[in-house]
């Protein structure tokens, strides 16, 4: 954090000069009195506020119109309302160069505070946190083990999102509306966080009606690979599936180009997908039946917003459900593709888990 202080002096010097006069030709009296005021008006010092820079560290690329975006989009809003400098750094799809790049942003001076949402940079953030206080850390949608690997981790904060909860309503919805009586969904990688979506979607398929195992399930192992994802997609719409959720970053966008492909319909994720993708191809939104909602965006902003105030929990792990963290987008795509009887069951059923009265299972 870098600090700059300016410090203004100003002396005003004032010569008075008092005559004691007689008549008015009068020559300077002897009583004449000479006085000299000076007078220190203000010292003023000016603080220039403290500002942050924060880089968000993406082990990928921007324009996933979904999870790295939805981040993006927050931070971008934080920056402009607390006036922190914003930089990205991309490090690409290449694994190897994830490290180096998180490695450089620790290393580096002007750098305060960063940001990363994957837990493929987890053991490197817990193993260099400690070592250098000075540094904060934000980690989102991957939870921390404050306890013991990283007990002395008193500058990371970090954010998770009930995805299950939000994944069951995406399942709910996907039983509910599939006329074949089979779904899917693709997953970027097998890892426990994409589990955690998926236990949920299948949870709320069978909430429908549709048995456990017509909810088709593959991993593309990867988070950048589109051609995968729309591979992956075809199969499982071929096998009679009429609805796939994609849960797989860029790749996720194959399921959409698989689904208008097929004349079938897909389940986007983290953001609002079909708005989003309406900008530059309403075509494909128009198969984007509705998204899973990871609120990303808000929480990152709510993270800075509460850093800024000083109450941000360091060192702990918050979880965010339904509402605030996840939920379905009810957009003009989703009104006018669900029936009345469909809308009225979600909001049945999202009403229940907000009470408590239905319980989602989690992998956590």
């Amino acid at each position: 954090m870098k600090t700059r202080r300016i410090t203004i002096l100003s002396l005003l010097v004032i010569g008075s000069i008092l005559l004691a006069a007689c008549g008015g030709t009068a020559e300077p009296a002897a009583e004449e009195v000479v006085e000299e005021v000076v007078e220190e008006v203000v010292v003023e010092e000016v603080v220039e506020e403290e500002v942050l820079t924060v880089i968000q560290l993406v082990n990928g690329t921007l324009g996933d119109k979904s999870f790295t975006d939805s981040a993006h989009r927050g931070l971008v809003q934080a920056s402009a309302e607390f006036g922190f400098t914003h930089i990205v750094n991309e490090a690409g799809a290449d694994p190897a160069k994830w490290e180096p790049a998180f490695m450089d942003a620790l290393l580096d001076p002007d750098i305060d505070v960063i940001v990363i949402g994957s837990g493929d940079l987890m053991d490197i953030m817990v193993e260099n946190a400690p070592l250098y206080p000075e540094k904060y850390f934000v980690m989102f949608d991957n939870p921390v083990d404050f306890e013991d690997a990283c007990s002395d981790c008193g500058n990371v904060y970090a954010v998770q999102y009930m995805q299950n909860e939000g994944s069951y309503l995406a399942g709910l919805y996907a039983g509910l509306m599939s006329e074949a009586g089979m779904i899917g969904a693709v997953g970027g990688k097998d890892i426990p966080v994409i589990q955690d979506f998926l236990v949920g979607y299948k949870q709320g398929a069978v909430d429908a009606g549709l048995a456990e195992e017509n909810v088709l399930i593959q991993f593309a192992e990867s988070w950048n690979d589109p051609a995968k994802g729309k591979e992956l997609a075809l199969t499982m719409y071929q096998q009679g599936a009429d609805y796939v959720f994609q849960v797989a970053g860029g790749t996720g966008v194959g399921v959409f180009q698989a689904a208008e492909e097929a004349g079938k319909w897909a389940i986007g994720v983290d953001s609002d997908q079909a708005i989003i993708i309406e900008e530059t191809d309403p075509e494909q939104a128009a198969v984007i039946a509705t998204s899973m909602l990871k609120n990303v965006d808000k929480s990152l902003y709510r993270a800075f917003k509460l850093f800024y105030e000083g109450t941000l929990p360091w060192g702990t792990n918050e979880a965010l459900g339904i509402p605030d963290g996840v939920g379905l987008a009810y957009n003009k795509f989703y009104d006018e593709y669900t029936p009345q009887d469909v809308k009225d069951k979600i909001a049945e059923m999202e009403a229940k888990v907000i009470a408590g009265e239905i319980v989602i299972a989690t992998v956590f």
